[in-house]
């Protein structure tokens, strides 16, 4: 099954390799062509979930037995992409791809296809795409309706709440839930503080931004607030601070079941609810259809599914694992 593809310029080669952070599995780093050999990448390794799911793919790979190699992309695309076209020019059975926007690595797309390696993916965009062979992320649709529903008991109601959403565009999941929060709120009479979706710029820093949103809004509208829905936790954890530092009865909910997050909401405080995403069984059951074409070259019935996540408040908030130490 393997390929074998001309490697391209020594430079880029060299390139590659000094961004891969790792390269683990099969006995001769690939040179059997019974060892499967699978190219392994993420922008996100500098999150969390980013962190935990490099760690748990060379896990993976040794415990199977793979020839891996794992590209670290740092949020910058423009050293990836070149990074990871470089490895497929070196030959692969199969790319597993981890928190990309598939905007963005347009290229990788192309040269794996040209290459005709197929890709496996995690949360890689939130709708299917011809690009890979499988792409399991968390339910969108699914997030909103958990954390909307909260913040509509806990009110007594949305009509004429005013209410902020807090969104970040770059990144494909945070986009389309942001955007779905807002359509509910608007469907159920509430108001959006600051007429349109509040975006942060960068996840590096998205507390210190959503902090200053609040603030700012707060410091024009006292007390105009009866919500704050944030689309992940660093940033709800900001959107927090700045409500208990202006006094206001006003709650948050974020999205990703972080520690500090977890913490804040079983202190009962205005940090009210979160969600977990079943990041540790998606892995497996992409794994799961990898070892499938590995041993039978079959492919997924299906190439995107977004599965059910769940809402973490305070009578649950002391059952669940956080997302930071997976």
């Amino acid at each position: 099954m393997r390929i074998r593809i001309k490697a391209i310029a020594a430079a880029a080669a060299v390139a590659a390799l000094a961004l891969t952070g790792c390269s683990t599995g099969g006995a001769g780093g690939g040179g059997d062509d019974d060892t499967f050999k699978v190219i392994a990448f993420t922008s996100g390794n500098q999150t969390p979930v980013g962190a935990w799911w490099v760690k748990a793919v060379q896990e993976k790979a040794d415990e199977l037995g793979w020839d891996l190699t794992m590209i670290q992309g740092d949020f910058d695309f423009q050293k990836m992409n070149p990074a990871v076209e470089s490895a497929i020019g070196q030959g692969a059975d199969a790319i597993f791809n981890g928190y990309t926007d598939y905007a963005s690595i347009s290229s990788i797309i192309t040269a794996a296809k040209d290459a005709n390696i197929p890709m496996f993916a995690m949360d890689a965009g939130t709708e299917a795409t011809d690009g890979f062979v499988l792409n399991i992320t968390a339910d969108q649709q699914g997030i909103v309706d958990q954390t909307v529903d909260e913040i509509d008991t806990t009110l007594g109601g949305l009509e004429g709440k005013n209410i902020m959403v807090i969104g970040h565009d770059p990144h494909p999941g945070i986009r389309m839930r942001s955007g779905l929060a807002a359509e509910a709120f608007e469907a159920a009479g509430a108001n959006i503080a600051g007429g349109s979706i509040q975006k942060v710029t960068s996840p590096a820093t998205g507390r210190t931004e959503a902090l200053a949103l609040v603030t700012d809004y707060l410091q024009a509208n006292p007390g105009g607030l009866d919500a704050v829905w944030v689309g992940w936790d660093d940033a709800a954890l900001g959107a927090a601070q700045a409500l208990n530092e202006a006094g206001s009865d006003a709650v948050v909910t974020g999205v990703d079941a972080t520690s500090e997050a977890i913490a804040a909401i079983e202190s009962g405080g205005t940090f009210l609810a979160t969600v977990e995403q079943p990041w540790p069984s998606i892995l497996d059951t992409v794994v799961e259809a990898m070892v499938a074409y590995q041993e039978s070259g079959t492919m997924p019935s299906s190439n995107f599914d977004a599965v059910a996540t769940t809402l973490v408040d305070k009578a649950n908030a002391s059952t669940i694992t956080p997302s930071d130490k997976l």
